[in-house]
């Protein structure tokens, strides 16, 4: 880790680095290196003790998320074990998503990632809850998934910030791709009112959705209802 460390200051982009403190304020151990870069040396980790590295501990952002990308560039030697000790170590949205992106060996094996991402249906995890569904929107909206998608939203636990965001942002890719379908679960659907009305904001943020498709979505957004 030492070694990687020193490379990884090396790397670092002063200017990068302020542009990633204004979208994650609240993290203060950020040393500055680009996603290429990132992806480029944890394609090199892998030919060296990848083992070692992915053990050891983490001081600084950019080793947590070089550890997500080593296990996503070690493709079918990947194993769930390392993405669930993994997932442990995530305390943001940008190492969630990062870390999610890097699997693409998902798309080889689906019905196996299905059943082993079932374990975070009932979780109350805010980062786990994200994962299962950003797993979801980059893998599984599909014709064989898209119901299952539907009951997973209508069963998890959706109560902190990151994992509504990334239910509405779910919705959003389902809507695009299998649009009368998500329209009659959003019509439908008994989801918190502010999970519902950020999927539509997202969905209405689409240049792939119609004008006329935007004016109607509007009108479905809810207002809170206080006792």
């Amino acid at each position: 880790m030492e070694d990687i460390r020193k490379k990884l200051f090396e790397l670092s982009d002063e200017k990068y680095k302020k542009f990633s403190l204004s979208l994650l304020p609240e993290t203060n151990n950020l040393i500055g290196v680009r996603l290429p870069v990132l992806r480029k040396l944890a394609k090199e980790i892998v030919h060296l003790d990848y083992e070692k590295f992915l053990n050891s501990k983490s001081e600084f952002f950019e080793e947590t998320m070089l550890k997500g990308m080593v296990i996503g560039a070690l493709g079918k030697n990947a194993t769930v074990e390392l993405v669930e000790a993994h997932l442990k170590e995530i305390t943001n949205w940008s190492l969630c998503d990062s870390f999610v992106s890097s699997l693409k060996f998902i798309n080889k094996n689906k019905s196996f990632y299905f059943s082993f991402i079932q374990k975070y249906f009932s979780s109350k995890k805010e980062f786990e809850i994200r994962f299962l569904l950003v797993v979801l929107l980059n893998y599984f909206v599909c014709e064989e998934y898209i119901d299952e998608i539907f009951n997973i939203l209508e069963k998890v636990y959706l109560k902190d910030y990151y994992a509504k965001m990334a239910a509405a942002w779910l919705i959003s890719i389902c809507y695009v791709k299998f649009g009368e379908k998500t329209l009659e679960f959003l019509i439908n659907t008994k989801i918190d009112f502010e999970t519902f009305n950020m999927a539509i904001q997202k969905i209405i943020e689409s240049k792939r959705v119609s004008k006329d498709e935007k004016i109607a979505l509007k009108k479905l957004k809810k207002t809170q209802i206080k006792c």
